[in-house]
């Protein structure tokens, strides 16, 4: 009789994980509180920095501890506290993106691949836009309050920028942007070789006179490939390109048009567009509005390969840049950056690739380079070559 009392008490004594779940959780009800990782221990019978490992990837954590403290949370519909969790770890797990919101249609792409590769690595996106790249100070000073674990800016930043940066010691990836004076972590497309290389492939089919439709006076991007561009038409031997500003969008491009041909005093062999967007406006308002046979009379290219570029009714000739390829790569090193605050600046540079299109009178694609040449594609790159 006293041995089967004894067994009841012991019985009594270890509820099981349901049960304290249940009744923990009416508890917690019955206080309007929300459940916390100290509610977690106690119903699954571990400590609470138990908990807390098993809720940080990666951590030390036996497979039946585990097992228990999920059952647990479960049962409580508990959610770890992320602003909790950071006091402790002194880290958000976010990280601030920085970038300009001038039409270029292929943000959308590149901020779908970097939340998709930053969520992968533990971290979550803060999106700060910018109309235009020069408003870099206003929203610096709201990043700062955020404490964000780092930064990937595609906007142009200023050496006082970077020294902010440095003094604040902020992880930074700039993002299709170089500053030839500082050493900065950067992922890059190849933009003075952009330009280069659409001046050769034009030039090559007999082009002689240039008109450009630029990007905002303000853009790191559009400097680099003006510069590209007009590089390469001096060295041919060739006159240096009537330029006319754009802001990226549609309507700079026929705008555009209209100007060069106002200047030339008459339509030129080719025009090289900031961005597909202003081709796709100066295409449109040559074929519609102007009467000029493309590519016959005109040839028109762009940049960046933005999904209306493949349309049937425009297939621009155009450069594309290895969007999801650059994205990862910038995650990847914020991320080395923030766990492991190296010192050693890399800069990683990507090719573009020429899309030939049926805007442009081109020749023949030239023969492919020799295996011995070095790969331009995601190289790592001396600040020496970078600022050549």
């Amino acid at each position: 009789m006293q041995h089967h009392a004894r067994n009841e008490t012991m019985t009594k004594s270890k509820p099981t994980i349901e049960v304290c779940a249940t009744e923990h959780k009416a508890s917690i009800a019955r206080d309007a509180r929300r459940v916390t990782s100290y509610d977690v221990a106690l119903v699954a019978g571990v400590s609470q920095s138990a908990v807390s490992r098993c809720f940080k990837p990666g951590a030390s954590v036996s497979k039946s501890t585990h097992a228990r403290v999920m059952k647990a949370a479960a049962l409580l519909d508990y959610i770890p506290n992320a602003a909790a969790r950071s006091l402790i770890t002194r880290r958000s797990n976010m990280v601030a993106v920085l970038i300009t919101n001038q039409a270029n249609l292929y943000y959308p792409e590149l901020l779908a691949e970097l939340s998709q590769q930053l969520t992968t690595l533990g971290k979550r996106v803060l999106l700060f836009p910018l109309a235009r790249e020069s408003d870099v100070d206003r929203v610096l000073a709201d990043v700062w309050q955020f404490q964000v674990d780092g930064v990937i800016a595609a906007a142009r930043l200023s050496d006082e920028h970077v020294a902010e940066f440095e003094r604040r010691h902020m992880p930074l990836v700039l993002f299709n942007r170089t500053l030839r004076d500082q050493s900065v972590n950067t992922v890059t497309c190849d933009h003075l070789e952009a330009g280069r290389m659409l001046v050769s492939r034009l030039a090559a089919a007999g082009h002689r006179r240039f008109g450009i439709i630029g990007g905002a006076t303000d853009s790191s991007v559009a400097s680099e490939r003006h510069r590209g561009a007009c590089e390469r038409l001096a060295e041919l031997g060739l006159p240096p390109p009537v330029v006319v500003p754009g802001e990226y969008d549609y309507k700079s491009g026929a705008t555009g048009l209209k100007a060069l041909i106002a200047q030339m005093g008459g339509v030129p062999d080719a025009i090289i567009c900031g961005s597909d967007v202003m081709a796709i406006g100066c295409l449109d308002c040559a074929r519609h509005e102007l009467g000029i046979d493309v590519p016959g009379q005109l040839s028109v290219a762009g940049y960046d390969a933005v999904e209306p570029s493949n349309w049937l009714s425009y297939n621009l000739t155009t450069l594309r840049q290895p969007m999801p390829k650059m994205a990862s790569a910038a995650a990847s090193l914020l991320c080395t950056v923030i766990d492991s605050r190296e010192s050693q600046v890399e800069r990683r540079v990507f090719s573009a690739q020429f899309i030939e299109g049926a805007t442009a009178r081109l020749r023949p694609k030239p023969a492919a380079p020799s295996a011995t040449s070095a790969p331009a594609t995601g190289i790592r790159v001396p600040a020496a070559i970078m600022s050549a």
